[in-house]
């Protein structure tokens, strides 16, 4: 009995390169392959033939597999753009209107009401706007006038046209508003503000000291030496303003309005309201740089 063999005749199996494999899946180590594992690209499938795994590429070297580069679909990458553009806007909406709140949270009880008065004031005068531009058109419209309503509606909107520009003279309710300003801290944007104010509060025309103001006004210059449209004017500073004098008043006192930024420097603020104000300072025209007079041809 030789050392290979056993007693029952049985040859051991031999061990090392060269071990031959029984046929029930013993590991072949010449081939390189560990036990119970099998390379991803080689996947016997159902069928018995081997399966790719899609997510693996073999490389041109003979290597191990390497993860396949996924493209990036272009409409996912432009929806996302769009997505993240909405968020950004919406988060800026949400910011601004969390400091008006807040604004209007630390606002006094009479200051809410004066703002809720300025806003309805403001509402019914477009509302009255509108009914009137509609008169005026189904007048216009209509089949039964005649050209006596035409040029009375011509005359009444040259009239209008002659207020706001500043070339007539206008009387009217309204208001006086006299700007006190004792240390010369009032600058041309509380001025411009004021304007602009009472043009909101819905004034027609107004003028400030011997100054007709236009649509194109324009205020300069430094505190204490302000200008309007190149005109020097000085402390007190009178507006004379013709429109709905609650209404513009209530807009000058609002809180952060004219009169409070005006005391905050150092200034006051009168404001008389009247039944009538006379607005007689005249703005000239300016001479036309385009368009000459129709001959009548």
């Amino acid at each position: 009995m030789t050392p290979d063999q056993r007693p029952d005749g049985d040859v051991p199996p031999r061990k090392g390169p060269d071990a031959p494999t029984d046929g029930a899946g013993a590991p072949d180590e010449a081939a390189g392959v560990l036990p119970g594992s099998r390379p991803p690209d080689d996947v016997p499938g159902d069928d018995g033939v081997p399966d790719r795994d899609p997510d693996y590429e073999a490389p041109s070297g003979g290597g191990g597999a390497t993860p396949r580069r996924r493209r990036r679909d272009p409409l996912a990458a432009v929806l996302i753009g769009v997505l993240t553009l909405l968020l950004g806007f919406a988060f800026a909406v949400q910011v601004r209107s969390t400091d008006t709140d807040q604004m209007l949270a630390g606002a006094r009880e009479e200051d809410l009401v004066r703002i809720l008065d300025d806003l309805d004031a403001q509402q019914d005068r477009l509302r009255q706007e509108i009914a009137d531009q509609r008169t005026a058109l189904s007048q216009l419209g209509s089949s039964d006038s005649d050209s006596a309503a035409a040029l009375a509606e011509a005359q009444k909107r040259s009239a209008a046209l002659g207020i706001l520009n500043g070339s007539v003279a206008a009387q009217g309710p309204g208001l006086t508003m006299t700007v006190q300003d004792p240390e010369d801290r009032v600058s041309a944007s509380t001025l411009l503000n004021a304007i602009q104010e009472l043009r909101g509060a819905g004034a027609e025309t107004m003028q400030v000291d011997d100054v007709r103001i236009g649509v194109s006004t324009a205020v300069t210059g430094s505190p204490g030496a302000l200008r309007i449209d190149g005109q020097r004017v000085q402390a007190p500073y009178v507006f004379t303003v013709i429109g709905s004098p609650q209404d513009m008043a209530t807009a000058m006192n609002i809180f952060g309005g004219v009169v409070a930024v005006v005391g905050g420097r150092g200034g006051s603020v009168q404001i008389v309201q009247s039944d009538l104000v006379v607005v007689d300072a005249l703005r000239p025209l300016d001479d036309p740089q385009y368009a000459e007079p129709d001959g009548g041809n």
